[in-house]
């Protein structure tokens, strides 16, 4: 079953770069005692991915933040290096790009996909969510193909 609001996020491990080295770090970690959004793409690099998904989150950061949001989280099921280099290529610096390298996360939330008839292997839905403390407040999760609930604006919207 796919979480849901009200419910904990799971503790899974995310990878981001560090120092120049990929790094774990806990999803618990990241939001305790935070508001957060976390979002997540089927892919780095990727068509809506790349030209409207992150660079929307990237231009309304600021505004997100303003809200009372401690950090935006990017998820991808990707590794830390290709997160770090994706970010760096659409300036995303107020992002946490984290990577859900073994799909994880997605698996535990119940928002995985299958996207081996692109040839992408599993991957993650495409979706947004607002978290207090560890509890989802806020789900959005798109439809297969859509591009509507999960942008930054409408999270904006939301907050």
């Amino acid at each position: 079953m796919a979480i849901q609001q009200g419910d904990q996020l799971p503790d899974a491990t995310l990878s981001v770069m560090k120092e120049g080295r990929p790094s774990r770090v806990s999803v618990s970690e990241l939001t305790a005692g935070k508001k957060v959004v976390i979002f997540a793409v089927p892919g780095a690099f990727t068509p809506t991915c790349s030209e409207h998904h992150l660079p929307g989150y990237v231009r309304n950061s600021e505004a997100i933040k303003d809200k009372g949001v401690s950090s935006i989280v990017c998820v991808a099921v990707n590794d830390a290096f290709v997160m770090d280099a994706w970010g760096k290529d659409n300036d995303a610096d107020d992002i946490v790009m984290a990577g859900d390298g073994n799909g994880e996360f997605a698996k535990a939330l119940g928002l995985e996909m299958d996207g081996s008839g692109f040839g992408l292997g599993m991957r993650s839905q495409r979706y947004a969510m607002i978290v207090e403390d560890g509890v989802v407040t806020t789900l959005a999760v798109e439809a297969p193909g859509d591009f509507s609930v999960s942008r930054a604006e409408s999270i904006l919207e939301a907050l």
